[in-house]
């Protein structure tokens, strides 16, 4: 597990808007999910050391397995590190009988202002084998999308 996959945009918002959405549970319900999942957080403790529990659904698991079940994605993430309004560090653990997705890898969202917006840059180490790469740099992608149409569209 020493891969690493990464995605980044500029979002046209400022940095502290864009750090907001990543510590908000209503949004994070709205945009994190990738295009074809729907998401519902079922705990919420936005500090460090404390995290949530989302349950991805996919809108059509044919094809697409989930890791938790036929349509789910269930996974446990831990709030690492949180510096406002430059980086959110996430550890997420898949919940998975699997072991192609054991383990925990861990997503830095870094904020950086450019121009009049944001670059946001999404850095995972340790995927779980189990992950593809093109899929899965294609759903951080899918939410990087999802999180600047929401800030945009609500500044």
């Amino acid at each position: 597990m020493d891969r690493t996959d990464c995605a980044s945009r500029v979002i046209a918002a400022p940095p502290a808007t864009v750090y907001g959405a990543l510590l908000d549970r209503e949004s994070l319900e709205a945009w994190l999910p990738p295009d074809g999942m729907r998401g519902r957080v079922e705990r919420w403790d936005p500090r460090p050391g404390g995290g949530f529990r989302m349950v991805l659904t996919y809108l059509n698991p044919a094809g697409s397995p989930g890791k938790t079940s036929d349509a789910t994605d269930v996974v446990d993430v831990g709030f690492a590190d949180l510096v406002s309004p430059k980086r959110v560090v996430q550890r997420a653990v898949f919940e998975s009988d699997d072991p192609a997705y054991a383990g925990t890898m861990t997503m830095t969202w870094h904020l950086a202002a450019a121009g009049d917006g944001t670059e946001v840059t999404v850095t995972v180490t340790d995927v779980p084998a189990g992950i593809d790469q093109a899929v899965h740099e294609a759903g951080i992608a899918s939410s990087l999308a999802n999180l600047a149409s929401y800030v945009e569209g609500t500044l």
